[in-house]
């Protein structure tokens, strides 16, 4: 008999291994943001879960090797897939009071480990029935584990440059399920289990059905899912919510706005603006990470010239098309920050970071040497700011940051906004080698604006961030350095306390499918 029908199933297998690892970034994403520690979580689950079933494999296999035990593994690791989209509603629900790094593992383990744990008993198990003798079991073993391993490296190119981005997440996931009930069949015909193979003929053809059939995959007017994108870097949402427009990537907000008159209502963007007061005239500014182009706007409108550095470009995108960015007002360059500094000599009167998600920092571009770097790309007296979130005013990352900046800057102030100063809110932080002072009147005050609520607003949000700026302390925390960075671990705690805002504020409906 022929082992091709063994060597297809070893191929689906593992292919399948990789992309369900991928795509979990995906299903977990939007309610807890694509973090080191979700990383971490899925890479665990996956690697135990593959111990377990070489260990289960290779025994089950030693009892009597026969086809259709093999496509009872294929079978229920195909129907636990196709049973996820529905698991992890209720699964998150659950492990959300566990904390971020407990609820990321736990979750993970629900949702992926039977199914990833089945197909580690594919590759023993395969090599059980395709050795014919005791001298070939070395040549036998290597062959299966090459064909199962080139799988997975094809399955994690396909799922992360094409699948995610051009099929979508829950179309996907239905897909593989089926894939695997496929591999059943496979499996079921070649040991001639007639009944068995029929099963997993119609539960393959309805994943194939209901694959085309993904709830909450496109934009519903609606209920306020105006737009919704799988790209290559992140889950990207356009919301609109009780007046307001949102961008929400990862299930993180990053943009609002007014629609229509695509005002900001996001404070950070507002004390931006004391850029501008310190100048004499309009020059040249940069800002890393476009968001929905709210700070763009608002640099433009006053005269400055404006670069933009954002590493997607479905993000432009949607700037372009919801939240009434014009190509005009910025030259937009898709790449990588750093990477922009390295390969630009511009210099420029603003940098402004603003690539900093709740879910995680870009921790490359928060060390001294990229401090270093965009120091030497700005003028003399030119300003760099940052834009963060923390856990009250004093938070470790606002001061170790200030820390890193001080080797390159002389003047690093931080300006708050969360009111109480304990509560989580985003910190601005100003960093510069000349005085940051200007005529305090420039800002306005709120009584000038009585008769306009939203220059009121402004007016108020300015000031009161001013007002409170404040020199970090320092002492005893550590600089952040690209060999030493704990700024993934200073997020967690961040991301935690800003999931659980958005979650217990913002309707569940528009986070997940």
């Amino acid at each position: 008999m022929t082992h091709f029908p063994l060597y297809v199933i070893v191929f689906l297998s593992g292919s399948s291994v990789l992309a369900i690892e991928i795509l979990g970034t995906r299903i977990l994403g939007p309610f807890y943001g694509v973090s080191l520690f979700l990383w971490s979580a899925l890479i665990t689950v996956t690697l135990a879960a593959l111990s377990v079933g070489y260990l289960l494999g290779g025994r089950w296999a030693d009892r009597g090797p026969t086809y259709k035990r093999l496509g009872l593994a294929l079978g229920g690791a195909g129907l636990w897939t196709l049973a996820i989209p529905w698991l992890r509603d209720p699964v998150l629900h659950l492990s959300e009071p566990l904390g971020l790094r407990a609820a990321v593992l736990v979750t993970s383990t629900v949702l992926f480990f039977v199914p990833l744990m089945l197909l580690g008993m594919t590759s023993p198990y395969a090599i059980r029935l395709r050795a014919d003798r005791l001298q070939t079991v070395g040549r036998t073993a290597g062959d299966i584990y090459a064909v199962s391993t080139i799988a997975s490296v094809l399955a994690a190119l396909l799922t992360g440059f094409f699948l995610i981005p051009n099929v979508g997440v829950f179309r996907l996931t239905m897909l593989i399920g089926g894939g695997l009930l496929i591999a059943a069949l496979i499996a079921f015909l070649t040991g001639r289990g007639r009944v068995a193979a029929v099963a997993a003929l119609l539960l393959a053809a309805g994943a194939g059905v209901g694959s085309t059939w993904a709830p909450g995959e496109s934009a519903d007017p609606l209920r306020g899912l105006v737009e919704m994108v799988q790209s290559p870097y992140a889950e990207i949402r356009v919301v609109d919510w009780e007046d307001t427009r949102l961008l929400l990537i990862d299930g993180g907000g990053h943009t609002i706005v007014e629609p229509g008159t695509w005002k900001s209502l996001y404070p950070y963007v507002i004390v931006l603006d004391i850029l501008k007061f310190m100048f004499d005239e309009p020059g040249d500014m940069v800002v890393v990470g476009l968001g929905g182009g709210s700070v763009v706007k608002s640099f433009y409108r006053s005269g400055w010239g404006v670069d933009a550095v954002e590493i997607d470009p479905k993000i432009t995108e949607i700037a372009y098309d919801h939240f009434g960015l014009e190509e005009s007002e910025a030259d937009v360059h898709h790449r990588d920050g750093r990477q922009y500094f390295i390969t630009h000599d511009k210099t420029y009167d603003i940098v402004i970071l603003d690539a900093f998600g709740s879910s995680s920092i870009p921790f490359h571009l928060v060390t001294t040497e990229a401090f270093a770097l965009i120091r030497s790309r700005m003028d003399p007296d030119g300003i760099l700011a940052l834009n963060i979130e923390g856990v009250g005013w004093h938070d470790i990352l606002a001061r170790s940051l200030t820390r890193t900046l001080k080797e390159h800057f002389r003047e690093v102030w931080c300006l708050p906004l969360a009111e109480p100063p304990n509560r989580l809110g985003n910190i601005v932080v100003l960093a510069s080698n000349r005085s940051l002072e200007f005529p305090e009147d420039m800002l306005g005050h709120p009584r000038d604006f009585l008769d306009d609520r939203y220059l009121h607003w402004v007016a108020l949000t300015r000031i009161h961030a001013w007002d409170n700026r404040f020199e970090a302390d320092i002492a005893g925390v550590p600089r952040i350095t690209d060999d030493l960075n704990r700024v993934d671990l200073w997020a967690e705690r961040i991301n935690l306390e800003a999931r659980r805002a958005l979650h217990s504020e913002f309707e569940w409906k528009h986070l997940g499918w």
